[in-house]
């Protein structure tokens, strides 16, 4: 078991929980064709591997499988969901499995950032590495409207609302967990996306994360990928 643990600024958790293969199964899923199987991986394996990713031959990769267990807001949470096929093969090499608010009720825990970055004046969608300007009555006003919400919360559960209509005033900040299982260029793809100065601050956090746990599985599938995906 492999754990990183990425909790600065309260982001949440991964952990990788298992995982299936390694980078010999790349090179011998792909000699497979040929008749013939290897014991120890060597530089021919390596040439191999770096061959396939090169030639987008990417069905080799498909053998490793790598399962995490994620603790997240919701607003990485959701981000995160929409790449987690990672190929086009569309829900072919994942599994995804989340706490279901219509079973459980959430506890008060909240992502509550360090710092409230300034939106980018050139990008609709993206933040800047800078603080806003009153720092102070945004945490006040951010927190304030948290405890509101989570309050109204349990007061719904309380008169015997349903769990899952109760469920729909708490903002995206609440943290949800998951497990995803998936094949390492599913979770290479993900890491492409998201590891970029492009993805928002958060999810980035997770992709890096992710990336040192594949690396420490199939070090060379994953460095072919990230260079030809």
């Amino acid at each position: 078991m492999i754990v990183e643990n990425i909790l600065n600024d309260n982001i949440g958790f991964m952990e990788l929980v298992t995982s299936m293969g390694s980078d010999l199964t790349v090179a011998n899923s792909a000699r497979v064709s040929f008749g013939k199987r290897k014991d120890i991986l060597d530089d021919g394996d390596r040439k191999l591997i770096a061959f396939l990713a090169k030639n987008k031959h990417w069905s080799p990769f498909r053998h490793v499988m790598l399962q995490f267990h994620v603790k997240a807001p919701e607003i990485v949470g959701r981000q995160f969901y929409k790449h987690v096929i990672g190929s086009d093969y569309t829900f072919k090499d994942h599994a995804w499995n989340e706490i279901s608010g219509r079973y459980v009720v959430y506890s008060d825990e909240f992502y509550k950032p360090a710092k409230f970055r300034k939106q980018s004046t050139n990008n609709k969608q993206a933040s800047i590495d800078e603080e806003v300007d009153n720092p102070n009555r945004t945490k006040f006003l951010y927190e304030q409207i948290l405890g509101d919400a989570y309050k109204n919360y349990k007061e719904l559960v309380e008169l015997g609302v349903s769990k899952e209509q109760a469920r729909g005033v708490l903002p995206v900040s609440f943290y949800t967990e998951w497990y995803w299982t998936a094949s390492l260029q599913a979770v290479m793809n993900f890491v492409k996306l998201r590891d970029d100065d492009h993805a928002q601050w958060e999810i980035r956090q997770y992709a890096l994360a992710m990336k040192q746990m594949a690396l420490a599985v199939a070090p060379f599938s994953v460095q072919a990928l990230l260079e030809n995906m």
